[in-house]
């Protein structure tokens, strides 16, 4: 190897040590912050979910009580169709994109990051192949977002409990 590529290559190794040392640190801070935190455990278990989202959904959401139902947190993070009306004409158009940007990202990114075949994944291939790619990510993301709001309020997430036998 040329003395300038082994430099060069030196130099980005020395880089990535850094950066891994600041993300092990950062994940060492997370999870000393949502040491405790049941919303935050019970999250991580869907498909996709891991700490650093887990923390994403329960900073930025805060206490769910304040929000009277799955759908007003879908529509807070701006995973809602626009809704124009005026008499008997009724428009509806992309999403508000109105909230929180974070919580919209990160619901759609355990879309793209979920490679299971779990519902949310069967939902994502069926309206995708009607709709488009993006128009399904938004509508299995907007499902994520319930889950995860019922996984917050109630410290569990129902539909990933087997029912018990009777």
């Amino acid at each position: 190897m040329a003395d300038a590529n082994e430099t060069r290559v030196r130099s980005l190794r020395r880089l990535i040590k850094l950066y891994d040392t600041e993300i092990t640190k950062l994940d060492a801070r997370i999870a000393d912050e949502f040491d405790g935190h049941d919303g935050y455990r019970v999250i991580q278990q869907l498909d996709g979910v891991g700490p650093v989202l887990a923390a994403i959904f329960c900073s930025e959401l805060g206490d769910v009580e304040r929000f009277r139902s799955a759908k007003a947190v879908c529509s807070w993070a701006g995973l809602t169709p626009r809704h124009r009306e005026s008499d008997t004409t009724v428009h509806r158009g992309s999403i508000t994109k109105q909230g929180s940007g974070l919580v919209r990202w990160a619901a759609v990114e355990v879309i793209s990051k979920n490679h299971g075949d779990d519902p949310i994944k069967t939902h994502y291939r069926r309206v995708s192949e009607r709709r488009g790619r993006n128009k399904g990510r938004v509508a299995a993301a907007r499902k994520h977002l319930t889950l995860v709001y019922y996984g917050l309020r109630d410290g569990e997430i129902r539909s990933l409990v087997p029912p018990e036998a009777t």
